[in-house]
């Protein structure tokens, strides 16, 4: 082999082994080290949000016992009231039929008085004297007194027709408060033709009072969150209008049957709510309330973002760091979770480290600049 040869197999010797240590550079350069976590014990608590209102409870409707016209209305909305007050009086408009058949009802039944007491008057003479019997008589009277009751029950009823009461007290005109607390709508004005609450129609209503001091919240939540909740739970009320005040509630009532609303079930939910002297709550203020599903203390967890799930068994499981440095799969069986932390039942222990998907360690980052 000539000298020119051997030099060229020595510089082909040397470019191989330079371009061996080239590329081992370049694969140790590449690989990832991962930064680590360590399980915690923390408090997990699972809420949900159900939202409604503030409404008062106990709110009634004041409604006329006669049809008419509203002739004057003596109170505001937001007027404090009590039992038997005057909240608006009612101009009786007489149906023309029912006042002349009432009218002629009168005059029918005074005629039969008349005749009775043309009857009474002839047979009391022949009584006094011993003509007739004495039952012959009472039967007589009987039918005359008879008579006269027919005409005042006759008269009462032609004047409730015409004025809709029968004497001067005007007991159905006067619309009056069938309870104590504030008025709170009138959604009446006055020359508002009105109708009586009967059996056959609910009636006009003229004004709404409602017990301000007590209120409750309204609201509804999933049926996929219904069958956690329990009632007497203690719960927390936001109300839209009075920012960062919280007002503590009790729950009360959870709806026995849902309705569909969007292509989900709903359940009606109430609750007490507690108030504070120095906020003053309107009814129909929209309100949220946030109520505790599951609560648990210090338990071990991790947080949500270290968890991967398996694609074949969809198993959540993390990867632990072992002493050798490279990373082992852990298959997990998780508890409750709050949406950023979850809990760890099995699988890991509080000193495990635990990988940190797609976030390289600081060293790493240095070379790569």
């Amino acid at each position: 082999m000539s000298k020119r040869s051997k030099i060229i197999l020595i510089v082909i010797a040397i470019g191989f082994i330079a371009a061996l240590i080239w590329f081992g550079k370049k694969n140790k350069k590449s690989i990832v080290a991962y930064e680590t976590e360590t399980p915690f014990k923390t408090t997990i608590v699972k809420k949900t949000v159900a939202t409604g209102k503030v409404t008062p409870l106990e709110e009634v409707e004041i409604k006329p016992q006669i049809a008419g016209i509203i002739d004057k209305i003596v109170v505001e909305e937001g007027a404090v009231v009590k039992t038997g007050d005057l909240i608006a009086t009612v101009r009786v408009v007489p149906n023309e039929q029912s006042l002349t058949s009432a009218k002629g009802r009168v005059n029918s039944i005074q005629i039969q008085l008349n005749n009775a007491k043309i009857q009474y008057d002839r047979n009391k003479n022949l009584f006094d004297k011993g003509v007739i019997s004495r039952q012959e008589f009472e039967t007589l009277e009987f039918s005359y007194n008879q008579a006269k009751n027919d005409l005042r029950n006759a008269q009462n009823d032609y004047q409730i027709i015409k004025k809709g009461s029968a004497g001067a007290s005007g007991a159905n005109t006067n619309i009056r408060a069938t309870t104590s607390g504030m008025v709170v709508e009138i959604p009446v004005k006055k020359g508002t033709q009105v109708v009586e609450t009967n059996g056959f129609s609910a009636g006009t209503t003229i004004a709404t009072i409602a017990d301000m001091t007590k209120m409750i919240f309204e609201g509804k939540v999933d049926e996929s969150e219904v069958g956690k909740l329990i009632k007497g739970t203690d719960i927390e009320v936001s109300i839209g209008a009075i920012e960062g005040k919280k007002f503590p509630a009790k729950l009360n009532f959870i709806a026995p049957k849902g309705t569909e609303e969007g292509g989900a079930v709903q359940f009606k939910i109430k609750a007490d709510v507690s108030l504070d002297d120095d906020f003053f709550i309107r009814a129909g203020y929209s309100a949220n309330a946030d109520i505790v599903l599951v609560k648990k203390d210090s338990v071990l967890s991790i947080k949500e973002a270290l968890l991967r799930f398996d694609k074949k068994t969809e198993e959540p499981y993390v990867e632990v760091k072992v002493e050798d440095g490279t990373f082992e799969k852990k298959t997990l069986k998780l508890g409750t979770s709050d949406g950023v932390n979850v809990e760890v039942v099995e699988g890991v222990a509080i000193e495990d480290e635990i990988k940190i998907w797609n976030k390289a360690s600081k060293s790493e980052n240095k070379d790569k600049s």
